[in-house]
């Protein structure tokens, strides 16, 4: 048999552990060290990875070609500019949790760096593996809807779960609700508009969630709703439509895209499963037909808390380090998706239309 792929877990907190259980799942691949400067989160790493890993508190320690042949950082966003400087300088290739940085300016550094090392960085940004997503995008591009045009993302959930020391509170440490959280539909209109975004109007607020909260005497400042508007080059636009105060909703997400020719439309399930799983709708204007499917992914072997997205996406990352591809998620992809959530921020606070430029000046 052949060696294992060894990975690195930087940052053993909930998604370190979701990390480490998709790792477990795929063949050819094993855990052999972590690292995290938190004991309790160690703990918990190691009754994941199992009693054989190697334990580190301080990350530096794990970059050892000795040790792994691949990282994956899922520390709290505003430590992964540091962390991912120190993976790429070591060479070790790596899957980093999204947002890429709390920053456009963080990004940048890191995108330098990469490009100086050649290193191959890939950015977490699972949604687009999601079975019914996956399937909508195919559609849009083998031209079920024609010329897409308008693209609408609905996200109502539920509020943002408790992390280590409530980091994920106050918007210095995420970069805020929409870089944090929205970075993922950024990146999806991206896919899905094929063109570059130009301009960003928001509106948004924290009306209920964390008002009650206090920690060290401050109270959070995340946003928990906002609806967000993107003009592409070519005329292309999109919605995304937030709210974090509706866990009762039976599908979590909800993407629509609609062209000249049809529409299409993926729902992914919320806090209340629904039977049959995710869902596509193919509407065809021309021939008058509408059809729902129930979209799967055989491949699957482990669901974890994302519809088995992380798992397929951590297919993709093995086989990319072993063959020595480039990441089909890329550092420009990551980058690009922050910049409009900082964008959507900068619009809310000054109330006007932001545009990517000057976000990315």
């Amino acid at each position: 048999m052949e060696a294992p792929l060894r990975y690195g877990i930087i940052g053993t907190g909930m998604m370190g552990r979701e990390h480490i259980l998709n790792i477990n799942a795929i063949e050819g691949t094993a855990v052999t060290a972590i690292a995290d400067t938190n004991e309790q989160s160690r703990v918990e790493g190691v009754a994941v990875a199992g009693k054989g890993v190697a334990v580190f508190a301080d990350h530096r320690e794990l970059l050892d070609p000795g040790l792994v042949d691949a990282v994956v950082v899922a520390t709290p966003n505003m430590t992964h500019v540091d962390v991912l400087l120190d993976v790429i300088e070591a060479g070790i290739p790596v899957l980093v949790e999204k947002p890429l940085c709390t920053t456009v300016e963080d990004c940048r550094r890191v995108v330098d760096a990469a490009e100086e090392r050649g290193s191959l960085v890939w950015v977490g940004l699972e949604y687009r593996y999601m079975p019914p997503i996956a399937r909508l995008i195919r559609e849009v591009r083998a031209g079920a809807t024609g010329t897409a045009r308008m693209i609408a993302i609905r996200e109502h959930r539920f509020p943002f779960l408790v992390k280590v020391d409530n980091w994920n509170r106050f918007n210095r440490n995420s970069g805020g609700t929409l870089v944090e959280k929205c970075c993922h539909f950024f990146d999806l209109m991206n896919l899905i508009a094929g063109s570059r975004p130009v301009r960003v109007f928001a509106s948004g607020a924290q009306d209920v969630n964390h008002l009650d909260e206090e920690y060290d005497g401050e109270r959070p400042d995340i946003l928990d709703n906002a609806f967000v508007i993107v003009d592409y080059e070519g005329g292309k636009r999109a919605l995304l439509d937030l709210c974090m105060f509706c866990d009762v909703s039976k599908w979590q997400e909800e993407l629509s895209v609609v062209g000249d020719r049809g529409k299409v439309e993926a729902f992914v399930p919320g806090l209340y499963p629904v039977p049959e799983g995710g869902k596509v709708r193919i509407a065809d204007r021309e021939a008058g037909t509408v059809v729902d499917e129930t979209v799967t992914d055989e491949r699957i072997r482990f669901e974890g808390l994302h519809h088995g997205s992380s798992y397929l996406e951590h297919l993709d990352f093995r086989d990319a380090v072993l063959a020595g591809e480039t990441p089909e998620v890329s550092l420009v992809d990551g980058m690009l998706a922050v910049a409009m959530g900082v964008a959507a921020h900068r619009s809310i606070d000054e109330g006007r239309a932001i545009t990517l430029d000057e976000v990315l000046a």
